[in-house]
Parts: C-alpha cells; sequence; structure tokens
C-alpha cells in the first residue's frame, strides 16, 4: 500500500516538473508587448483648492440676563424672528441678603445726607450772613470813594502831591473789589447749598429705585423692567439654553453670566472654513468660491473671498489657515447655521486648450518632460515637450506635439 501511495506522488512531482519547464522556457510566458495608443485632445483645464468648514451667521449675539433670578416665563424658541427690544424671558429675582441690606442701607444714608443739606440751605438763607458781608464791603466803598473825590480835587488845585492822590484812588480799588467778591460769595454761597440739595435727592431716587429692583424686578419712577430679559438685535433665534425653572447669573464685570438664548441675522452669512498652507500663497481677496453645503448636495452656492488668516494654525501635521468668505444667498433657499460645507477656490484656469493626460508623461533627472511618440507600429522614441496647467488628471501641452501625434499610453497593454 505504501508502495503504491508513494508511487502516486511520485507521478504528480514528474508531471508537475515538466509543466513548469514548458511554462517559463517554451515561451508562454514571454512575447511581444502591444501598447495602447492615444492623442492630445481639446480641454478645458481648471485649477482647484479645495477649503472644508462650516456656514454661519457672520455675527451672533449672545443674550443674557443683567439681573440673577429664576426663569419664570420664556417668549420665544428657536426659528423664531425678534425685533430689537422683544422680550426673550422674564426672570423671577431672589436677591441675596447681602445684597439687599447693603441697598436698604444705602436708601437709609441718602435719607441722612439729604435731610442735613436741607437744614444746612435753610439755616444759610435765614442767617443771611453774606448778606451783612455786602453791605460791609458797600460802607467801606462809599468811605473810600468820598476820599478818592476829595483827595482829587486837592491835587488837581496842587495842594497835594501825586503820590499822596494816588494812595487814595488805590484804596478805592481795593474796596470796589471786595464790594464785588462780597456779592459773588453771598450768591455763589446759596446756590452751592441748593445744588447739593439737588443731587443728594437724585441720589435718594436712585437708592430707592435700585431696593425696588431688588425686590420686584421693577422701578416704580423710572419705569425699568430689570427682570424682563430683552433682544438686544434684530434676527433669529438660533437656541434658547435655557428652561423655565433654571437659575440664571447674572452678567458683570468678573462673570459673562448665564446665556439664555442666541440671536443672530441669517440673511448675513459667511462660509469659515480652513485651507492647507500650500495653496494659501494663490488666495486673494475677492476670489469666487464654489460651495457645497452636505444637506443640499444639489445645489451649489457662491461666495466671495473677504478673509485669509495671517496665521496659520498646526492639525494633524499639516498647517491650515482660516478664510471666510461673504455667502451669495439664494431665494426659496434656506440656509441654517452650522452646515457643514467645502468649498472650491479657483486658483487657475484655462478654456479649450490642448491637453493630454498627465500619466502619459515621463520625466527625466534634469527636469525635462517628454512622451513616447510612436514612429511606426508599436515603435516609439523620445518626444521632448512644454506643459503648462494640471489639474492632477489633465495637463497643458504648450509645444511639441498636436493632435495628430500617437503617444504611447504607459502602463497599459493590449
Amino acid at each position: 500500500m505504501k508502495n503504491i501511495i508513494l508511487g502516486v506522488v511520485l507521478t504528480l512531482f514528474v508531471f508537475l516538473s515538466i509543466w513548469l519547464i514548458s511554462y517559463f522556457y517554451s515561451g508562454s510566458g514571454t512575447g511581444d508587448a502591444s501598447y495602447e495608443i492615444t492623442s492630445p485632445y481639446q480641454t478645458s483645464i481648471t485649477l482647484k483648492s479645495v477649503a472644508t468648514g462650516t456656514v454661519k451667521p457672520r455675527i451672533e449675539i449672545v443674550i443674557t440676563s443683567q439681573v440673577s433670578g429664576i426663569v419664570d416665563e420664556l417668549f420665544v424658541k428657536g426659528g423664531d424672528i425678534v425685533k430689537k427690544g422683544d422680550p426673550i424671558a422674564r426672570l423671577r429675582l431672589v436677591p441675596s441678603p447681602t445684597a439687599l441690606n447693603n441697598a436698604k442701607a444705602n436708601v437709609e444714608l441718602a435719607r441722612i445726607r439729604l435731610a442735613e443739606a436741607k437744614r444746612r440751605y435753610a439755616q444759610q438763607k435765614g442767617i443771611n450772613t453774606n448778606k451783612y458781608d455786602v453791605q460791609q464791603a458797600e460802607t467801606e466803598f462809599n468811605r473810600a470813594k468820598v476820599q478818592e473825590e476829595k483827595y482829587k480835587q486837592l491835587f488837581e488845585n496842587g495842594t497835594i502831591a501825586e503820590l499822596d492822590y494816588l494812595n487814595y484812588k488805590t484804596a478805592l480799588e481795593v474796596a470796589q473789589t471786595a464790594l464785588e467778591n462780597a456779592k459773588i460769595g453771598a450768591s455763589s454761597s446759596i446756590k452751592e447749598l441748593a445744588s447739593n440739595v439737588d443731587v443728594l435727592s437724585q441720589e435718594l431716587e436712585s437708592a430707592i429705585s435700585n431696593v425696588q429692583l431688588l425686590q420686584k424686578g421693577v422701578a416704580s419712577k423710572s419705569g425699568q423692567v430689570a427682570n424682563m430679559v430683552r433682544s438686544t438685535v434684530d434676527g433669529m433665534v438660533l437656541d434658547v439654553s435655557v428652561e423655565v425653572g433654571d437659575a440664571v447669573t447674572e452678567r458683570n464685570t468678573f462673570n459673562e453670566g448665564t446665556i439664555i438664548a442666541e440671536v443672530a441675522n441669517m440673511k448675513d452669512l459667511v462660509f469659515e472654513g480652513n485651507i492647507d498652507e500650500s495653496d494659501v500663497g494663490q488666495l486673494k481677496k475677492g476670489m469666487r468660491l464654489e460651495l457645497t453645503v452636505g444637506a443640499i448636495e444639489k445645489e451649489k452656492f457662491e461666495a466671495v473671498l473677504d478673509y485669509i488668516s495671517p496665521k496659520g494654525v498646526e492639525e494633524s501635521g499639516s498647517v491650515k489657515f482660516e478664510i471666510i468668505a461673504d455667502l451669495v444667498q439664494r431665494e426659496g433657499v434656506f440656509l441654517r447655521a452650522g452646515y457643514s460645507a467645502s468649498a472650491d477656490i479657483i486658483l487657475d484656469k484655462r478654456e479649450n486648450v490642448l491637453a493630454i493626460l498627465e500619466r502619459d508623461l515621463m520625466f527625466e533627472d534634469n527636469g525635462k518632460v517628454y512622451v513616447e511618440e510612436e514612429i511606426a507600429e508599436q515603435e516609439f522614441q523620445k518626444k521632448y515637450i512644454e506643459v503648462g496647467l494640471s489639474d492632477g488628471i489633465n495637463i497643458e501641452i504648450l509645444k511639441g506635439i498636436d493632435t495628430s501625434t500617437k503617444v504611447k499610453v504607459q502602463g497599459a497593454t493590449m
């Protein structure tokens, strides 16, 4: 039995060896290859760069509150159109005890200061001390005037020297200045006290309004409503970030506050994306872009390049530059904020030029470019050419061959 099996194995080995020898040496694996032939053709070549990004409003406004509290009612939802000043939400105020106590203390302090100012003003008007100062200054002025007139006449008659007369004249001028200052002082003193009373009255009203705002959210005298959150711009509500019952923190110097809603003008959209550093040098402001929006693939949108970032950011080993383009919207098509999109940026274009597939070119180490031209059936020689714009598939032929030239297709045999 073993001999039979051994004989079968040896027989198979012999037949396999004969077949392999026949395959490699009988010429079945060799032969003259026949190459496909092509010719240059007329076409248009467009060099594009692709940027990926999103569609978004040019400006998104975040709506926050000036006071802290609990959301009591919401007046809008995402997608609603609002005008500047329209109510977004109403808050139920929950003032902190410390803030309320401080506000009440400020009211009492303002009342005390106002009462003191009124008392001093009334006292000043009743005492009339400044009036006495004016009367005394007038008496001195009249006395100096009489003396000046008397000695002026003596000087003119030659009885006294000029120096003696000038002393009395100077005394009259001093008395006149003192009288004018006394009158101004009496008037300004009363006016300053009256002005101080007005200022302190306004401070008291402001302190009272502050307490009312903390307690009720409404200042009765001014009509100001602090617990009503309103839109600061015209536009569409993109998102409402809170629900009824949520706590809201006020916006202040140290805190941006709780975001209640986001509002934007959806008629002013931009494409914001990133482009590779290898292409950014060819971009110029004002270039046309063709946008393809992922959610609306059948539609194409135009955009105009408006901004190219001067600084690149490294992403996944390559440097990207941010670009922003103004989107040209079309009637009947609504674009939503956040749509992903890709932009084809036309860097260069050639219309109806002679071209060939780039795969059929050959390159030498010195930079020269050639094709293999068919000079006889399946016989080829080098033909040096000059090339121009390429889109990665087709390449422009500037010089060397024409549409009648037969060119070897590289890597393709028949």
